[in-house]
C-alpha cells in the first residue's frame, strides 16, 4: 500500500428512535476513517498523482470496512459518502487529489454499483476538528430520503502532516423521511438520478 496509515477507525451509528417514534429496523451508518501522512506537506508539489493513488487504495479498504461493519452484503449498501481534512502543513487541492479521480471507483466496487456521484466535502483543518461526511443515494440522486451526513472526529487527528479521509456507507435512508421524491425501491440506477 502507498498510503502510510497511521490508525484506522471504524464505527456504526444506529438510530432506534426520532421523535418518539420507534425505526425499526434501525437506520445505520457506518464510517471508516484512515489518517494517512501526508507527503507533500509543508511543500508545493504540480504533480498530485501519488495522492490520486492513494485515494484508489483507501477509496476499496475504507468501502469495504464500511460494509463488512454493518454486516450486510455490497448490493444491500444504499448511500455513500467521502470526505478529507488535511492538517495545516497541507493544501486543499489535497484532499482533492485523494477524493476526486480514482477513489469512487473501488468504492463503488465495495458497494455494488454505485451509479450516482459520491457526495464529498474537503477542507483544512486541526486535531480534534469534526469533518462532515454528506451522504447520497448510491444509484440515483433523485432519491431524496437518502440526502443525510454523518461526522468524523478523532481526538488526535489530522495533524500538521496528515490527511483524514473518511467514507460513509449505509444501509437505509434517514428516519422518519417524508420530503418525497423517489424512493429506494423505485430507484433504477441507470443514469445516476433516477
Amino acid at each position: 500500500m502507498k498510503a502510510e496509515i497511521r490508525k484506522i477507525a471504524v464505527w456504526v451509528e444506529e438510530t432506534h428512535r426520532e421523535m418518539g417514534r420507534e425505526i425499526s429496523p434501525p437506520t445505520r451508518k457506518a464510517v471508516a476513517v484512515a489518517v494517512i501522512a501526508n507527503p507533500f506537506a509543508g511543500r508545493y508539489v504540480e504533480d498530485l498523482t501519488p495522492l490520486m493513488d492513494i485515494g484508489a487504495e483507501l477509496g476499496g479498504l475504507l468501502g469495504a470496512r464500511c460494509v463488512s461493519a454493518l454486516g450486510i452484503t455490497p448490493a444491500q449498501a444504499q448511500s455513500y459518502g467521502k470526505a478529507a481534512m488535511v492538517g495545516e502543513a497541507g493544501e486543499l487541492e489535497h484532499a482533492a487529489a485523494i477524493l476526486h479521480p480514482k477513489l469512487g471507483a473501488p468504492l463503488r466496487v465495495a458497494v455494488e454499483k454505485g451509479a450516482a456521484l459520491v457526495p464529498s466535502s474537503k477542507k483544512m483543518g486541526s486535531m480534534g476538528q469534526v469533518l462532515d461526511v454528506p451522504l447520497g443515494h448510491k444509484d440515483a440522486a433523485y432519491v431524496r430520503s437518502h440526502f443525510d451526513g454523518v461526522e468524523v472526529q478523532l481526538n488526535d487527528a489530522p495533524r500538521a502532516a496528515e490527511i483524514m479521509v473518511a467514507v460513509a456507507v449505509t444501509d437505509s435512508g434517514r428516519p422518519l423521511a417524508r420530503v418525497g421524491g423517489l424512493t429506494h425501491d423505485q430507484a433504477e440506477g441507470k443514469d445516476g438520478l433516477r
